[in-house]
């Protein structure tokens, strides 16, 4: 693979800056257009890149595998490897990079000479990305284990190296096994550097870690872990089963385990005692070109997508300009193979869920919701909706969800076209953020046309308010996974009346509500509104939404315009033109259809959880479950 594309180095930048910063503040000297107003064009200066970010969400993990043939007699080279440590340093900030392991083998035969010179390499780490070093057959007396005594490789990257790192939790007695403690995500992870063959004391010492951090989710990387086929198939070596059985296996705490020693690299997926996977990864390149030349594997986590993101490549050749690479150098910058370049799905609060249960937020009462602004709110426990909440209840017509604002707008459940009793039922799923730990679920439809709704009771203020100082509507809903079935165009909330009776031309027909929020074919939310004062009917349409997610979706109009956001973020189809209030008129506030020519259709598919209106822009942070 030739790398011959213009601004290579850029590209790498921001394919690394673009895990915690924005990608136009990741690529060096990059030019930006002219703003408004403004005389000419001028440079974009990139900020200095900030410091690593422990609270970040993503973050990532540097491993490098042996590199002893960097470090070998008078054939030495640390250039490589100088350079890769410099591009760590240099992308700590952008690509937040939380910790660097060194696998084993860092020399070729851990002389005095060739361990000086690596000692002097690994200086430009020291205080700037903390790391972890551990010792390969290549760097010790490969017959001996962890209780082989003094050597240089243990003067340069024992205990003593590491005393003042901000990570470094400690060594085995003999000082060849460690463990540091990383921030990284909001919250530490468990880090084992373990000798290319551990002792039985160092084992004991090994599990004492682990159950002595018994919260926190544990990585191992050791030096010989396991061999691969030519297809990356990987498989446990004898010492790696020594591990797997008496170590990592019974820690659930252990979900991936990193080493080196063989080529080619590979990967697996092994089930521990308590059922879940453990990834197996073998990294090392020694035999490519110029040793590796300090090639490094960054492994990005992030903790929204649930996905770790692998990526291999050589920083030295990387950071080059294409006339100066060799030119097999440019066939190795990055490597994109099956075992060089994946995804990790990894349901992280699921996985560690056993030994770190992730603390949900409590149900709040209604006094926490309800403010000098609230219009209404509406909620589906036992505090809006009587009677107890058992998963799959069914909600009678005529069962009354109260508004706990006390303002009188209560809501009144009714079924569409004699719908059977279990097209609406009760709930304990619940967006993790929601006051309420209840929902309804709905299971309306079309061919024939069924459904379920809450409308307003007839006398109810919301029927007839206009918000002409503005307003924000919100609503949890989840759709099903599977979604089955045909249910384009169906409803979530809606005003009930006729566009034209409202004296409204400009819409789609004069036959449709003044205001609803519905789902698409595609899934995609439309927000159709016919303003109070405007004879017009801006609309607002958001992304595919995913099936089988809670979202908080809140309408928000500031008295002259309307922004939809879907989980605190701004969707991107907003109407600029004005919208001054909602064209009520005096009929029911309706949660789970939209009317046609004051009748209705299908009903909603899916989860409703709590429902607040509020006679005001509120921003993000002010929201039922708060977005900063």
């Amino acid at each position: 693979m030739s790398d011959t594309r213009p601004g290579g180095v850029a590209r790498r930048r921001l394919l690394q800056g673009a895990i915690a910063a924005p990608a136009a503040l990741a690529v060096p000297g990059l030019v930006g257009s002219a703003g408004a107003g403004s005389a000419a064009a001028a440079p974009v200066v990139p900020p200095t890149p900030a410091g690593f970010d422990p609270d970040s969400p993503r973050f990532a993990l540097a491993v490098l595998p042996d590199t002893q043939y960097l470090f070998d007699e008078d054939r030495s080279d640390p250039e490589p490897l100088a350079t890769t440590f410099r591009y760590l340093t240099e992308q700590r900030g952008l690509a937040n990079v939380a910790f660097m392991t060194h696998l084993g083998d860092i020399t070729e035969h851990g002389t005095q000479d060739e361990i000086d010179l690596a000692d002097q390499t690994f200086e430009a780490l020291d205080g700037v990305v903390p790391f972890s070093v551990l010792a390969g057959n290549h760097d010790i007396r490969s017959n001996t284990n962890d209780q082989r005594g003094d050597s240089p490789y243990l003067r340069a990257f024992g205990p003593s190296r590491f005393a003042g790192s901000e990570t470094f939790g400690g060594s085995s007695p003999d000082g060849y096994n460690s463990f540091h403690v990383i921030r990284a995500a909001g919250r530490e992870w468990l880090v084992l550097a373990l000798d290319w063959r551990v002792s039985d004391a160092g084992l004991a010492w090994a599990r004492g870690v682990v159950d002595a951090h018994s919260e926190l989710p544990a990585i191992v990387t050791t030096h010989d872990l396991a061999y691969a086929d030519q297809d990356g198939a990987a498989s446990l070596s004898s010492n790696g089963r020594r591990l797997w059985d008496g170590l990592i296996r019974a820690k659930d705490q252990i979900f991936l385990a990193l080493g080196g020693h063989y080529w080619p690299p590979g990967r697996t997926a092994l089930t521990n005692d308590a059922g879940h996977d453990v990834h197996v990864h073998i990294t090392n390149y020694q035999d490519r070109y110029y040793g590796g030349a300090g090639m490094i594997r960054l492994y990005q986590f992030d903790l929204v997508r649930n996905t770790i993101d692998v990526e291999t490549f050589a920083p030295w050749f990387l950071m080059r300009e294409s006339g100066e690479r060799p030119p097999l150098g440019s066939e190795v910058i990055e490597l994109t193979g099956d075992v060089d370049r994946f995804s990790l799905p990894v349901d992280f609060a699921a996985r560690f869920a056993g030994f770190a249960p992730e603390a949900k937020p409590p149900s709040r009462p209604p006094t926490r919701v309800v403010g000098r602004d609230t219009v209404a709110y509406w909620r589906f426990d036992t505090l809006g909706l009587r009677g107890r909440v058992d998963e799959g209840m069914a909600v009678a017509d005529g069962a009354v969800a109260q508004d706990l604002t006390r303002k009188g707008n209560d809501l009144v459940v009714r079924r569409l076209h004699s719908s059977a009793p279990d097209l609406l039922t009760r709930s304990l799923d619940h967006h993790d953020g929601a006051p309420a730990h209840a929902s309804l679920r709905f299971d309306g439809g079309q061919s024939p046309n069924r459904g379920a709704i809450l409308e307003a009771v007839a006398n109810a203020p919301i029927n007839s308010e206009k918000f002409l100082g503005g307003y924000t509507i919100e609503v949890f809903l989840k759709l099903p996974e599977p979604f089955e079935g045909n249910h384009a165009w169906m409803g979530i909330f809606s005003w009930q009346g006729r566009a034209g009776d409202a004296g409204k031309t400009a819409g789609y027909s004069p036959l449709e509500p003044t205001c609803s929020l519905n789902l698409s074919p595609e899934r995609f939310l439309q927000y159709v509104l016919y303003p109070h004062v405007e004879d017009a009917s801006p609309t607002s349409w958001s992304h595919a939404l995913p099936v089988g997610r809670w979202f908080h979706v809140a309408v928000v109009n500031d008295g002259w315009q309307t922004v939809v956001w879907v989980e605190g973020s701004p969707i991107t189809r907003n109407p600029k033109q004005p919208a001054h209030g909602i064209a009520t008129l005096g009929r029911p506030f309706t949660i789970g259809a939209t009317g046609w020519d004051l009748g209705f259709g299908q009903g909603f598919y899916g989860f409703l959880g709590d429902v607040r209106i509020s006679k005001r822009a509120l921003v993000p942070s002010e929201f039922m479950t708060p977005f900063e």
